[in-house]
């Protein structure tokens, strides 16, 4: 697994630690709920149990990158490659799937969402295509 796939794969999960980070450490705060998810104050109670769940969600699927890195380092290529590639395609389909509901404005006004869809997606993929070279 090259040095680039393995930064690729530490991003992805970067970015899914600081989604944890939002939805979980930081969610009562305006800047997070209002600035970033566009959930008003008075929503937070109902859409708690949701961020709180995702939250750890983002925050699980974040440790099979992070331990993929560190298996290749101890020498474990195919378990590696494996937890990279799976992860971080799971990752990328997500975003996929992010995006398809900000096309839907199915929570906020189409086009709020494609930042989040792309730092999910993008990142993610190219650890996949770079990983799957070798």
């Amino acid at each position: 697994m090259s040095v680039l796939a393995q930064i690729f794969a530490l991003i992805t999960a970067f970015v899914h630690v600081l989604a944890f980070t939002w939805e979980v450490v930081l969610w009562q705060r305006p800047g997070v709920h209002q600035g970033i998810f566009q959930v008003s104050t008075a929503d937070l109670p109902p859409v708690r149990l949701w961020s709180f769940n995702v939250g750890f969600y983002n925050l699980f699927l974040a440790a099979g990158p992070i331990v993929g890195v560190v298996a290749w380092h101890l020498d474990y290529a195919t378990v590696a490659r494996t937890l990279v590639i799976y992860c971080c395609s799971f990752m990328a389909l997500a975003g996929v799937m992010l995006f398809v509901s900000d096309r839907l404005a199915m929570s906020r006004p189409k086009g709020a969402g494609v930042g989040g869809a792309a730092a999910q997606c993008l990142p993610a993929l190219v650890a996949v295509v770079l990983t799957s070279m070798g």
